[in-house]
């Protein structure tokens, strides 16, 4: 009984979920994420699983863990601007997939976070690259541009992924937002204005919203997920690539000045990256996309990003139609080759620092969450990844990883894959009993 009573207490030990440390890291060639250069020989406290002193000269305090990084790199954990981690499996089989609901009478109501799985596989294998927290979008159906509330999640290996649910709105505009209205972009044009009319037609009634009967295009909850967008609470995240589809957003952000547009995608943004500034507007582009894909991008170019940062653009990077749904990790590759790129006459890129910010902390501006998330400035999570090379070169992976101060283990699926081939021979159980 005594052997039965001390095996349950080892499971229920095992299921309790992991407690945030106090840890100093010391010795560490520092990145703080905020754009500036890393520092030689710098220290990052965390707390109660927040970041209290980041840089050179900080005090350790008594009491806590230290790790020693051995001059190796430490920043805070990639916030990766835009992806689909979580919500989709397998791209082709449907039970798997739950970015779209073709069938659904509902758009804008929908909400991606009850369909988060905190065990999906690319989860542990972008938290093994650094990734720590998660942009993640719904795609949208036909019959309207608008996809649903997206929402912040975190890598780690627990249960609870969702940081953040119905952190924004997603739109397409462009092809895309073409194609949902009904083939043109004067329909989505159209439907987006309705929209706008019969969200505030919402706000002033709600209780006689219903009996606009068949003149309503927008469902009950459809107006009311679109609410706080329009008052200016949420962000309205919407797909864009051509200038010209870029200058209608900012008008009508003009037209509707509370609402918190952000730009996804943009690659011809540094055409009217002095435009995107004078708005006020921050983008999470995609990264040295220098051959168009479609139509709307014959103005693609590598230096987009750096133009449109030189003009004063608040830019992070995502991986809109770029696998989203599982390499996330490819930003910190994106973030190198925007480095190499200022070694390139007539191109433009990032400095080192600004580099990694766009995959940290200007995500996090850009969604309004940058007073949380992004960076290792007092107050901000404690997610830190140490790294074993400099972590915007191709072959530096992260050696430990630490997301609201838990640290992490460092094996996935493929990990494991490994590690029962790298050994083939059966122990006392066959390996398919080995979970």
């Amino acid at each position: 009984m005594k052997a039965l009573l001390l095996s349950a207490a080892a499971v229920i030990g095992l299921a309790a979920p992991a407690q945030a440390q106090d840890i100093a890291i010391t010795n560490a060639k520092l990145v703080v994420g905020d754009g500036s250069a890393p520092v030689e020989g710098g220290t990052v406290v965390v707390r109660g699983g927040r970041v209290v002193a980041a840089g050179a000269g900080v005090a350790v305090p008594a009491g806590v863990r230290v790790v020693d990084a051995g001059g190796r790199w430490v920043s805070p954990g990639i916030f990766a601007g835009f992806t689909r981690m979580g919500i989709v499996e397998v791209d082709g089989v449907e039970a798997t997939n739950d970015t779209s609901a073709g069938s659904s009478p509902f758009d804008a109501a929908l909400d991606v976070a009850p369909a988060v799985n905190p065990k999906s596989t690319p989860l542990a294998i972008n938290r093994l690259e650094g990734v720590t927290r998660a942009v993640v979008a719904p795609d949208n159906s036909s019959g309207s541009i608008f996809a649903g509330q997206g929402a912040v999640i975190d890598t780690g290996a627990d249960m609870d992924a969702v940081t953040k649910p119905r952190a924004f709105q997603f739109m397409e505009w462009g092809e895309a937002g073409a194609r949902a209205a009904g083939g043109s972009r004067s329909a989505a044009y159209a439907l987006l204005k309705n929209t706008l009319f019969e969200v505030r037609d919402y706000i002033r009634s709600p209780a006689g919203f219903n009996a606009r009967g068949k003149e309503a295009l927008l469902t009950r909850a459809d107006a009311e997920a679109l609410v706080p967008v329009v008052q200016g609470r949420t962000p309205l995240l919407a797909h864009v690539e051509r200038a010209s589809d870029i200058l209608v957003l900012l008008q009508l952000k003009r037209e509707v000045p509370g609402l918190k547009l952000v730009l996804v995608g943009a690659t011809e943004g540094w055409t009217v990256a002095r435009e995107i500034a004078a708005a006020g507007v921050p983008v999470i582009a995609s990264a040295v996309a220098d051959l168009p894909s479609s139509f709307e991008q014959l103005a693609a170019t590598q230096s987009n990003i750096g133009r449109m940062k030189a003009a004063g653009v608040l830019v992070g990077i995502g991986t809109i139609n770029q696998d989203e749904a599982r390499q996330a990790r490819w930003e910190k590759q994106y973030a190198g080759n925007l480095v190499a790129l200022r070694k390139i006459p007539g191109a433009s890129g990032l400095s080192w620092g600004e580099a990694f910010a766009a995959i940290s902390s200007r995500t996090a501006e850009a969604l309004g969450m940058g007073d949380e998330f992004g960076s290792l400035r007092s107050g901000r999570r404690g997610d830190v990844v140490i790294w074993d090379g400099d972590p915007l070169e191709l072959g530096s992976s992260a050696a430990q990883v630490f997301i609201d101060g838990i640290e992490q283990p460092m094996t996935s699926r493929q990990t494991r894959l490994r590690q029962r081939y790298w050994n083939p021979r059966e122990g006392a159980l066959p390996k398919a009993y080995e979970h």
